[in-house]
């Protein structure tokens, strides 16, 4: 069943991350089966919390064991460690039911 990861981050210093997480990690996620579907900044925030402003992006894969996969995998841990302090994040996962 079909998957996605849900990522909203208020990014303090979009250049570092960019640079440096940005790219590592979306290798990482074709490596694991993922594909971008959106990756945008400029959310706007019409209800709820949020950050305004903040960037979006959505990945889709195989299923949530694959996103699991990923999350979990010795080499993300590695590259989360990119992004650490350079942005506040929120991540969401949600599968089609079947």
């Amino acid at each position: 069943m079909t998957a996605w990861m849900i990522v909203t981050a208020r990014i303090h210093d979009r250049e570092k991350f960019i640079s440096g997480y940005g790219p590592a990690a979306a290798n990482l996620i074709g490596q694991f089966g993922g594909k971008y579907i959106v990756r945008a900044p400029g959310a706007e925030v019409l209800e709820g919390e949020g950050w305004p402003g903040a960037s979006v992006v959505i990945s889709e894969w195989p299923d949530k064991a694959a996103i699991m996969a990923f999350w979990n995998s010795p080499e993300y841990a590695e590259v989360k460690k990119l992004r650490e302090g350079l942005a506040d994040v929120s991540i969401q996962v949600i599968e089609q039911p079947g």
